[in-house]
């Protein structure tokens, strides 16, 4: 029987900020603001439960990063590339959930190769991208569960690596 691959060891770099969200539009504006820190090469991974707000902040992102297309989850896709429409980078929206493997299983969508032309955001990606790249930023959306129409959101942004290690998540917070 094969042992699984350990996981790649955490950066030293880290910064990491909390902010809570309460409306469907906070976190589109989240998503709006954190686009402004966001460059080519940057990979963003959202975690959450079913209905968090993964997609509404990955709108937000491509309504800041300025790209093509409506922002929809690629749940039945897999991936939908955004092309930019100036000169800032493409926007690549990976959604991994019915993905059950590795970093090997995604390797068809050529993530490694996107990852230094682009902006690429995969919901889902605990345990399946992270070898891509030690810097990456790791964005939990926390809210509610059960029979409840709570909007609340607790959101946890972690930059990891050098890259995120002084760029400034602080004022996501204002």
């Amino acid at each position: 029987m094969e042992q699984p691959a350990a996981a790649p060891a955490a950066p030293h770099n880290r910064a990491e900020t909390r902010l809570t969200i309460t409306s469907p539009e906070q976190m589109r504006e989240l998503g709006r603001r954190l686009a402004e820190l966001l460059r080519a090469g940057d990979l963003v991974m959202l975690s959450g439960e079913l209905g968090a707000g993964k997609t509404t902040l990955t709108r937000g992102l491509g309504e800041g990063l300025g790209v093509r297309g409506a922002v929809t989850s690629p749940t039945f896709v897999i991936a939908r590339v955004h092309p930019s429409l100036g000169d800032g980078p493409p926007l690549v929206h990976v959604d991994a959930y019915r993905l059950g493997g590795g970093l090997d299983e995604m390797e068809d969508l050529d993530l490694d190769v996107s990852l230094t032309d682009s902006v690429i955001v995969v919901e889902w990606g605990e345990g399946k991208v992270e070898e891509l790249t030690e810097d990456r930023l790791q964005v939990v959306i926390h809210r509610a569960v059960g029979d409840t129409t709570d909007e609340v959101r607790h959101v946890t942004l972690t930059g990891l690596g050098e890259r995120w290690a002084d760029a400034g998540l602080e004022p996501l917070t204002a």
